[in-house]
């Protein structure tokens, strides 16, 4: 909240959810793909380590036999900017081709929260 002369205002923040899952490529074994996961978690979630705007950062790959895709990444920006600056942020783009290689079937939700 802020004052300008004797009128209060309150300033709203606007976070952005980004969720997105993806499968494996056919032909990884279960030990390629624990450890292909372990490094995405890894690299991942040290993004939020360099790259401003990220709230939040998690990768899940133990997920219920119930679900159609293999790894989760589920991420909180302080804004719909902070997302789009970290998609083009040349660490996660680097990511982006080293797991590209690793993974198909990519699908992606954004929403405000």
């Amino acid at each position: 909240m802020y004052t300008i002369g004797t009128k209060l205002f309150c300033e709203v923040l606007v976070m952005v959810r980004h969720i997105v899952s993806w499968s494996y490529k056919d032909g990884l074994t279960e030990e390629e793909k624990k450890a292909h996961a372990e490094m995405m978690q890894t690299e991942l979630e040290g993004l939020k380590q360099c790259i401003d705007g990220i709230i939040e950062i998690k990768v899940y790959a133990d997920l219920l036999s119930s679900s159609n895709r293999d790894v989760m990444l589920d991420s909180l920006f302080e804004s719909e900017e902070a997302l789009a600056a970290y998609q083009i942020h040349p660490e996660h783009q680097r990511l982006v081709r080293t797991v590209g290689a690793l993974l198909q079937d990519r699908a992606c939700v954004d929403y405000f929260v």
